[in-house]
């Protein structure tokens, strides 16, 4: 990637919305080029796709958490149905399978605590092969600046 093709994520990581006429102005180069290059950046992968943020409060659940959850035995045949378990679940946002002392870490948006210490004790704790979960109430969110390669 060239600075060009920097200026270009930069861009798009905040506004994907952006006409490709305003991006190509914005960079500084033809509207043929900019689209050539954002087609280039999708096909190699730098570009996975466009998101819809909605906002969770208008959706009716204000209560964010991450829920720390530890596996036991942490073995294949386990993880993989309760990944699909996790994910099924109306109130996950995201979830992630990580190393350390903690297994799995899952944004959820509930409609309020009660909402969500049902899930926690229902969906969660209630499962066998989760040993612990550490509930972490968010109380901010912020969203940080465009990802781009180290030194860029």
């Amino acid at each position: 990637m060239d600075p060009v093709d920097l200026e270009i994520l930069r861009v798009l990581q905040n506004d994907a919305r952006i006409t490709n006429r305003d991006l190509a102005a914005a960079v500084g180069i033809a509207p043929s080029t900019c689209l050539d290059r954002v087609a280039r950046l999708r096909s190699a992968g730098v570009i996975q796709g466009q998101v819809l943020r909605v906002s969770p409060e208008a959706m009716g659940r204000p209560v964010q958490a991450f829920l720390a959850i530890r596996v036991q035995p942490h073995r294949r045949p386990l993880v993989e149905p309760l990944v699909e378990h996790i994910r099924s679940q109306p109130e996950s946002r995201a979830l992630y399978h990580l190393t350390g002392p903690d297994d799995f870490l899952i944004l959820v948006a509930a409609a309020s605590v009660a909402d969500l210490q049902r899930l926690v004790l229902d969906e969660f704790t209630a499962r066998p092969e989760v040993t612990r979960v550490q509930t972490m109430l968010i109380f901010e969110e912020w969203d940080a600046g465009p990802l781009l390669p180290p030194g860029a």
